[in-house]
């Protein structure tokens, strides 16, 4: 008898005991299927709970859907984007459905959590939220015996993805005139490191929790059943246990030959495990997403990234040599940036040959500083921080020469109205706009084409 077969046999005894609902809710998941709403989707139908699932990215809200007795109404807020987004809707639910109890969780969540419970959200939680979410939806209220920092370990669940949009709704690779249907898992949550600005650290400090490896299959293998024919592995870090990665790699290769997939590793970690960039490659990895935020060394240390640098181009010349395209992100506008700086910043990825591999959104993010960021332990950074914005979700910041701060509104101005303009070309605008904002001629550029189509996820993504 399988969990969801006994899980429904016993509501079913409960007869004078009313099957609880919920609806959850996702506002933006960088184009992908909602994980945060499939994991904890499953573990409540297990536990007998009416789920139904909302992605708001590709579904309209109805208020139908808070017809009725709606017990809990729960908001995945994984990051900064989903969290604004969310804002507007737990309102409005509050407005339709004030019976309702309102819950936010993710990493987003505890980041907020004063805002949010003025907004009526009466439960919060960080990492690891499934098993808080059936304790409060199936009524046990009981609290843990003890408050810790020490993040739970979960016995995980296959992700139940049947209420929501089929894979072929959201963003798909593309690779020159190919095109594949892409799914999500999550091999592992959490990040051993700390980097300064990562959303992931005032949640997990440290710690980091791995998926069993029959569970990631079987949640690859319900999406390949749809179509899927990529799979995105959203971890953190998909090297922070190099056993385990190796072994999710080897049975994927096993169980799905042909399917290809893409990860994020650290810089640091492509190098001290760049043995097993070839295995990536024979395994079906088609390109790696790597933070390098910055080629200012004075950055990156401020950022605690754990590379330098030489680490990148060290980094990018293992890639090409495993065979594996490197896509990097960045956060080009910082307190530490400058002028000279920014043009530095995109000399070293058009001499990297990096052109072609960036989105053009990559060339205009600026740093955000949200609640409980270890940014905040740096005082002496040379810019002028204003108090929390509650909306906008973040301490809003100046640069002390104003001249960086218009260099950023350009920069973003035109990546913005160049959405559907090849990557080479709004690289070029952007480069005689970063030169003349310091009164120079550009050089002409001369940047090496790549030698194969660059793969990439047809949404662009934010923060």
């Amino acid at each position: 008898m399988t969990a969801d077969t006994t899980a429904n046999d016993q509501v079913g005894t409960e007869t004078s005991r009313p099957r609880p609902r919920a609806l959850l809710i996702s506002t933006y998941e960088m184009g992908r299927q909602p994980f945060g709403l499939a994991s904890p989707a499953a573990w409540l139908r297990n536990a007998g709970v009416d789920v139904r699932c909302l992605d708001l990215s590709r579904e309209p809200f109805r208020a139908e859907l808070l017809e009725g007795h709606l017990d809990f109404v729960g908001f995945h807020l994984p990051m900064h984007t989903a969290t604004r987004l969310a804002l507007p809707v737990i309102r409005r639910v509050r407005s339709l459905s004030p019976e309702s109890r309102l819950c936010c969780y993710g990493l987003y969540a505890p980041l907020n959590a004063a805002m949010l419970r003025r907004l009526g959200v009466t439960e919060i939680f960080g990492g690891e939220f499934e098993a808080e979410l059936v304790r409060v939806v199936t009524g046990d209220d009981r609290s843990p015996d003890h408050v810790s920092d020490v993040i739970p370990r979960l016995d995980f669940q296959v992700p139940d993805r049947t209420s929501l949009p089929p894979p072929q709704r959201y963003a798909s690779l593309q690779q020159g005139a190919q095109r594949r249907v892409v799914g999500y898992t999550e091999a592992s949550r959490g990040c051993k490191h700390r980097c300064r600005h990562c959303p992931v650290v005032p949640v997990y400090n440290g710690q980091f929790r791995i998926v069993p490896v029959e569970v990631v299959l079987a949640d690859i293998r319900q999406q390949v059943d749809l179509g899927a024919e990529h799979i995105t592995f959203g971890d953190p870090d998909f090297f922070n246990g190099i056993g385990h990665a190796t072994a999710v790699m080897d049975a994927v290769a096993r169980s799905f030959p042909g399917l290809t997939y893409d990860a994020t590793i650290k810089i640091e970690h492509l190098l001290k495990h760049r043995a097993r960039l070839a295995l990536l490659r024979s395994t079906g990895c088609i390109f790696v997403t790597s933070a390098v935020e910055s080629f200012d060394d004075r950055v990156l240390l401020a950022l605690e990234k754990g590379h330098t640098a030489t680490d990148v181009d060290d980094a990018v010349d293992a890639c090409r040599k495993g065979g594996v395209t490197l896509v990097p992100t960045f956060v080009p506008f910082t307190p530490w940036t400058t002028l000279d700086t920014y043009r530095q910043f995109l000399h070293s990825v058009a001499r990297l040959g990096l052109v072609d591999h960036l989105a053009p959104i990559q060339l205009a993010l600026r740093l955000l500083v949200p609640r409980e960021s270890r940014l905040l332990e740096l005082f002496d950074v040379g810019w002028e921080l204003e108090p929390f914005d509650n909306e906008r979700l973040v301490y809003p910041w100046h640069h002390q020469d104003a001249r960086v701060d218009q260099l950023g509104v350009d920069v973003a101005t035109e990546v913005g109205r160049q959405l559907n303009t090849p990557r080479r070309e709004v690289f070029g605008q952007v480069w005689e706009i970063a030169h003349a904002s310091a009164d120079e001629t550009p050089p002409v550029p001369s940047w090496p084409v790549s030698r194969t189509e660059v793969p990439y996820l047809n949404e662009p993504w934010y923060c």
